[in-house]
């Protein structure tokens, strides 16, 4: 199969900052500061922290690896490393094909959001008006009306997407955050600012770091904890091994990890502070408690928050920066996230990018722009995050690690390969983590969602929705990747070492005119 020219990263911050943009999204935001209020304030730190140390970064560096060690995306990377394992591959691709299609809607919600808050246009009752007036919502199964109010700028974001995704990886997806980035960090630093100002900002963050260590006892807290790290680093669906195969030969794999790892985490501290400052506010004004105002989700971007921009001073510019930045980093999140799909069909099939732009991403956004904008889009959304995320994302990463760690017994080998080029060697402590403590908390993180799965019906939705956008989701995208594999399965792909030596070539050449590794 004929091999085109594989893009690079032109500079290493262009992929850090591509790699931190696609870790920092909506979930952030609006899901850590809930997470960490609800696990022990300021005590759930420490879990957070042993997962960030023991699954997420140890989990980067695998991605990291993986990548740039075959120089692919996930289904011809995994292939390489042993041929079964392309159906790994795929799953991860499936994974952010219907990630990809329901997350673009929360953007074009902010979208939206940012206009409504000039006069806080959503009246008195927030939450009616985001849930009837806005959205429309019907009854699990029934479509509703299709909302053109929410498809105008979904169709603007996946004009955007397909757009930057077109450019390229270098002239697209770099230059993209290397915009989006700085642009969100002053946005919601701004916006932070002002939060710890209001009156009340205090007593929101006393609830939200004031430390109950008996909650460190609670295995639910240490669940939680992991889950957060591992769904807010957007490892499991191909994403960082993807974005590692497009960095040129010499890399320093750990110490990127390291970084990417810690300026997510810290984000989502800074998510906290202004998050809680302003539900502080919130509770002040409404003569109640924090506990009574404090949500997490979409409830808090679009039905909490509002309620606070109506209370504040200057509260239309308040929304605006609140709203932006939720569609800053979720544009971010969302380039990365289709690029896993556009990668696949690059790789596997030797198309180019525009083509391979035009046609998987275009089918993307007609799914998205179908689907979404109607009354029923809300609880879609719901249903597949939900199943996704409990059982797609966190399953595929189980069975991948299982898979390299135990039936391949590749970690030493890929150690080796990190340790040859990286500023931080692994030792041993890599190994052991993937090997024994990921696989084992992924397990019981399994288990324990099964067990609350069995014991109800997820928001009490009928049962026969449930096994149509939930399990039929999460399972189909396993049978259909295996399939996918299937038919695959005496394609070419041709050797790590044949794109290695082309790169060589291509460096050499890049060295002559002037330019150096990333």
């Amino acid at each position: 199969m004929p091999k085109a020219h594989r893009e690079q990263w032109a500079t290493r911050s262009g992929f850090l900052l591509a790699a931190i943009g696609s870790a920092v999204g909506l979930g952030n935001i609006w899901r850590f500061p809930y997470v960490a209020y609800e696990s022990g304030g300021g005590a759930f730190l420490v879990p957070y922290l042993v997962a960030l140390l023991t699954a997420g970064i140890p989990l980067l560096i695998l991605s990291y690896t993986i990548g740039h060690r075959f120089r692919a995306s996930p289904p011809v990377a995994l292939r390489r490393l042993s041929r079964p394992a392309e159906a790994i591959g795929w799953w991860q691709v499936l994974i952010s094909f219907f990630i990809a299609i329901y997350y673009a809607v929360i953007i074009a919600w902010a979208i939206r959001y940012a206009g409504f808050s000039i006069g806080q246009q959503w009246g008195a009752e927030p939450g009616p008006f985001f849930e009837s007036t806005f959205v429309g919502i019907t009854e699990a199964g029934d479509f509703g009306t299709y909302n053109i109010g929410v498809a105008v700028p979904l169709v603007a974001v996946w004009i955007i997407v397909l757009l930057l995704l077109g450019f390229g990886v270098r002239r697209g997806i770099e230059v993209a955050n290397k915009i989006f980035m700085p642009l969100l960090l002053v946005l919601f630093g701004a916006l932070v600012v002002r939060a710890v100002t209001l009156e009340g900002a205090g007593e929101g963050l006393d609830a939200l770091f004031a430390p109950d260590w008996s909650a460190l006892g609670d295995g639910s807290v240490w669940v939680a904890a992991y889950g957060q790290i591992f769904f807010s680093l957007s490892i499991g669906f191909g994403i960082m091994i993807t974005y590692a195969s497009y960095l040129r030969r010499k890399a320093d794999l750990t110490g990127t990890a390291l970084v990417a790892g810690f300026a997510n985490s810290s984000f989502e501290l800074l998510a906290g502070i202004g998050v809680f400052s302003a539900l502080g506010f919130m509770a002040v004004q409404s003569g109640g408690e924090v506990q009574d105002v404090a949500a997490g989700g979409i409830g808090l971007a679009f039905v909490a928050f509002p309620q606070i921009i109506s209370q504040m001073p200057a509260g239309d510019v308040f929304g605006v920066l609140f709203f932006v930045s939720l569609v800053v980093a979720g544009l971010s999140s969302l380039i990365s996230i289709v690029q896993v799909v556009v990668g696949a069909v690059q790789d596997r099939f030797g198309v180019g990018r525009v083509p391979a732009v035009a046609v998987v991403g275009g089918a993307t956004a007609v799914v998205s722009i179908a689907l979404f904008p109607a009354g029923q889009g809300l609880i879609l959304l719901d249903t597949i995050d939900h199943w996704i995320n409990q059982y797609g994302i966190a399953l595929a990463s189980l069975v991948l690690v299982v898979v390299v760690a135990w039936a391949l017994r590749s970690l030493p080998t890929l150690q080796r390969y990190t340790d040859t080029i990286s500023s931080v060697p692994l030792r041993g402590w890599w190994v052991v983590t993937l090997g024994a403590i990921t696989p084992v908390v992924l397990g019981y993180m399994m288990y324990d969602s099964l067990k609350a799965e069995l014991s109800a019906p997820y928001e009490d939705y009928p049962q026969w929705f449930l096994n149509a956008a939930g399990w039929g989701v999460a399972g189909g995208v396993i049978v259909l990747s295996v399939l996918i594999t299937a038919v695959l399965w005496k394609r070419d792909v041709g050797t790590a070492e044949d794109d290695l030596e082309r790169e060589r070539q291509e460096s050499a050449a890049g060295q002559a005119a002037g330019e150096g590794d990333v």
